[in-house]
């Protein structure tokens, strides 16, 4: 499995716009993507940053799937006002949710 960790920082007042972006826009259209395992989206209510780790079957997945990461990267930071500070992709060495 690899991942994908797209940080931004934005206006701490406009986490809850972004993560209304995330589940109602952002999650239907990464769901369709070959290869999708899951997300999971982090935020510091009081520095306005915030995570999206995206979690992908294989690398060739998640690197087909650049394109259209780029346009709902942006989307995300775009509704909550944020600059995307990095992307960075690593490969998921362990995993365990219950």
């Amino acid at each position: 499995m690899h991942a994908r960790v797209s940080t931004l920082q934005g206006p701490t007042d406009k986490i809850d716009a972004g993560m209304r972006t995330v589940e109602e826009e952002i999650l239907p259209a990464v769901g369709q993507e070959a290869g999708f395992k899951g997300i999971i989206f982090l935020g510091d209510r009081q520095s306005g940053k915030t995570i999206a780790v995206t979690l992908w079957e294989d690398e060739q997945a998640m690197r087909e799937s650049e394109e259209d990461a780029d346009q709902l990267r942006q989307q995300a930071a775009d509704a909550e006002g944020a600059t995307i500070e990095s992307v960075e992709r690593f490969e998921v060495l362990v995993s365990s949710m219950s």
